[in-house]
Parts: C-alpha cells; sequence; structure tokens
C-alpha cells in the first residue's frame, strides 16, 4: 500500500477500499504518512465527496486508532450530546446536570474554542478551581457519583481524529462534510455512550450555512451512529442569532446558572429542554419531565456536585473583565437582525476565544446583549456591552460588529424563526 495511490484514488472520483482506508489512516498515526500527503488526500474528499461506506469505514479507522471506553459498570443508562459549535452556545452547561438529575448518566467530553465559536471547556475553567482533565477511572467515578460529567477528551481517545482535526484546521479543509462527520462520530463512538443526540447547527454563527448542507451532515452522522449500534437523534437548530444573551465564557456560565435556577433566557431554555426530552427518549427514560427538574432546583443539586467534584467551587464569583464598552441602537424601532457570526467574532476579537490551540483566553471577556431580534429598542438604548482586560482591543472587536444588526420602523410586522428547524433520526 502506498499513500500516492489511495491519493490518486480519490483525486478521480474512485471510492476508496477498506483496505486503503485502514492502512492510511494507522500509517498517518505513526507518522508513515507526512502532513502534505495526508493534506491532499483531505482536499481531494473534500472536493469529490465519500459514499456511506467509506465514510463508515473511515470512522471506523478512527475509532481502531485507540481505546474505547465502556459505561457497562454504571446503574443508568447513558446519553450524550454533541453541538457543532456557535455562538453563545452554553448548552451543554444547563444540560448535562438537567438530564442527569431525569436519571441518566451523561458523559460529555467537551473541547475548546477555535475561532468564533465557543469551547465548553473554556466556560467552564473561568469556575475557580475546576479542572477539565481527567483520567479515564477520574472520569467514571465523577459520573457515577453525581449523574454527570463534563471533561476534556484523553490522548488515548481516537488519536488519529486529534493529529488530522488539526491539520484540517490549517488546510482550508475544515468544511468537508465527510471529514466533519467521522471526526466528531469516531470520538462519541470510542466514548462508549448508549445514545447519542447531536445538535446541528444552522446559519451564519454555525459551520453549516443553510439547511440543506446541515442536513447532510446530521443524516450521515445518524447514519454512522446507528450502524455502530448508538442509537443518534440530530436536532437542526438555528444559529442566525446568538443564544440567549451572552458569548463568552464567565458570561455564558452565569447565564447557565441562572436557567438552572429556573430564569434565564427563553430561548436557552427552550433549547436546552428539548434537547433534554431526545436524550431521556433516546436513553428509554419515559416519564421524566425536564421542566420539572429545572423550576424544583433538582438540576442545580447535580451542578453544584458536578462542578465541586472536579475541583471547582460553585460558590465562587466568576471572574469579570476590568473594562466595558457599550454599544448604543443607532435608530428608534424593531431590532429585525442581529448575526451571530459578527457577534461571535467580536466576542473572540475580545478576547474570549483563541484563533491557535495554545493561544489563552479571557475568562471575563465577551459580549453581554440588551436586546435580540424582535425587540423594541429605542436610538442611543445600550445594545450590546463589549467586556474584556484588554481595551487596546474594542476597536477591532467593533470593526467586526459594523452591520451586524438591523432596526425597522416601528410597527414592523417581525416573525421569530424557530429554534428547531427539523429533526432527522
Amino acid at each position: 500500500m502506498d499513500v500516492i495511490s489511495v491519493i490518486r484514488t480519490k483525486r478521480d472520483r474512485g471510492e476508496l477500499s477498506p483496505e486503503q482506508i485502514d492502512w492510511v489512516i494507522d500509517a498517518y498515526t505513526r507518522g508513515v504518512v507526512a502532513d502534505e500527503q495526508m493534506s491532499a488526500l483531505a482536499m481531494a474528499i473534500l472536493l469529490n465527496g465519500m459514499n456511506r461506506a467509506e465514510i463508515a469505514r473511515w470512522t471506523a479507522a478512527m475509532i481502531a486508532s485507540g481505546e474505547r471506553m465502556n459505561f457497562d459498570s454504571l446503574s443508568r443508562p447513558t446519553a450524550d450530546k454533541h453541538s457543532t459549535g456557535g455562538v453563545g452556545d452554553k448548552i451543554t452547561l444547563p444540560l448535562a446536570p438537567l438530564v442527569a438529575a431525569c436519571g441518566a448518566a451523561v458523559p460529555q467530553l467537551s473541547g475548546r474554542g477555535l475561532g468564533h465559536t465557543g469551547g465548553t471547556l473554556d466556560k467552564l475553567e473561568s469556575i475557580p478551581g475546576w479542572r477539565a482533565l481527567l483520567s479515564n477511572e477520574e472520569m467514571l467515578h465523577v459520573l457515577d457519583t453525581t449523574g454527570a460529567v463534563i471533561c476534556a477528551a484523553g490522548d488515548g481517545l481516537a488519536p488519529a481524529d486529534k493529529k488530522l482535526y488539526a491539520l484540517r484546521d490549517v488546510t482550508g479543509t475544515v468544511e468537508a462534510i465527510p471529514l466533519i462527520a467521522s471526526s466528531i462520530m469516531s470520538k462519541k463512538i470510542a466514548e462508549g455512550t448508549g445514545s447519542l443526540v447531536l445538535d446541528v447547527k444552522v446559519g451564519s454563527g454555525a459551520f453549516m450555512k443553510n439547511i440543506e448542507d446541515a442536513r447532510e451532515l446530521a443524516s450521515t452522522m445518524v447514519a454512522l451512529g446507528t450502524d455502530s449500534g448508538v442509537k443518534t437523534i440530530a436536532l437542526l437548530t438555528d444559529m442566525s442569532t446568538p443564544l440567549g444573551l451572552t458569548a463568552g465564557n464567565a458570561l455564558e456560565v452565569r447565564e447557565s446558572v441562572e436557567v438552572l435556577a429556573g430564569g434565564g433566557p427563553a430561548d436557552v431554555v427552550e433549547l436546552t429542554i428539548a434537547l433534554a426530552q431526545e436524550m431521556l427518549a433516546a436513553a428509554g427514560i419515559k416519564d421524566a419531565d425536564p421542566a420539572k427538574a429545572l423550576a424544583d432546583g433538582s438540576a442545580m443539586d447535580v451542578w453544584r456536585r458536578m462542578i465541586s467534584a472536579q475541583g471547582g467551587d460553585p460558590d465562587a464569583a466568576l471572574p469579570v473583565a476590568r473594562e466595558q464598552h457599550v454599544v448604543t441602537a443607532s435608530a428608534s424601532g424593531v431590532l429585525t437582525r442581529l448575526d451571530a457570526y459578527a457577534v461571535g467574532v467580536g466576542a473572540w476579537r475580545l478576547g474570549a476565544g483563541r484563533a491557535r490551540k495554545e493561544d489563552p483566553v479571557q475568562a471575563g471577556a465577551g459580549i453581554e446583549l440588551h436586546a435580540k431580534p424582535g425587540d423594541t429598542v429605542t436610538a442611543g438604548q445600550p445594545l450590546m456591552t463589549l467586556h474584556t482586560d484588554t481595551p487596546e482591543k474594542f476597536d477591532y472587536a467593533l470593526a467586526s460588529l459594523e452591520g451586524c444588526y438591523d432596526v425597522a420602523p416601528a410597527g414592523t410586522d417581525f416573525t421569530a424563526t424557530p429554534i428547531v428547524l427539523d429533526r432527522i433520526a
């Protein structure tokens, strides 16, 4: 087997054989196939695609590159959720303890932010003392004692994906649907969860800008999960507008705690409950009421135990940025558009995100929104507040927010886009 023939097969729109896929994934993981060769193959896959059999074998080969976890020792059924990423997408934070409060075990392996999309681990690390890195034994212990764990994937889980993910990020091949699907599902299947709900974002703040591409990605991932024996469902959800009223690390933790306390923005509550219902149904738990678990404080109790079990102090004050800048509405009327991508880039430029995996983030940086589409605004009123420790970043962030919203005359009819756009099972 040689890598040039594998590249040529896909370059010429051929189907890669199972043997070719197994060999190239293993050889790349071992360093036999060079980065420039794998980047050529990734570009060929981006341009020419893969069929279902190829994607399934590619995913299986990435799983086989490392270990597989097992939760058979738990007394509860397991259910996990994965989001394809967006702006203000703090849903994992209230969702994991909520589903655990309703009777499932939630082994949530999460990642860090890159570019305009926030990362769950970055958000939680704004809580003093909280640890993202757990051994498999520690993860199982937290899961067994609290019902939920949110942590980083260990180095032994799908190492081929870690290497390929970093390569895709710097070679313009992130958007390849077969590679997105296999990247996500190799980790989730290797993780060992019994059921999985996918939150596939659609819109300006998402990787998938239109619903057709999102539906293709969701269908591909549902098929991969189903073929591997994991009950898998996908919801397509709107990401044209930021979720909730915050984009940033500590800002989003604070908002998540509000949701767990029975309050919080309506869109965050709606999506959290919708995903919780899907996760519980997939896990075979039929009689639980997620809305009740939010209202009666049981989800908050799990949150506090989960944070404490990972070294965090749920009562500690969250970091606050040293500097703020207020952006005011330019006209009076109805706010009809607030672009998620622009807000995400603005938060990133303020220090909430990173351009490279190695970059640090500011815990208190981000953007706080004071109005959402459908709200009536008055010229000069605060529309958003920018937070950062480094005020020299304000101009850079403000440039990304130029033209990010529209205000229509008072009385203009406005119909909000539904949060859940479609369901694929």
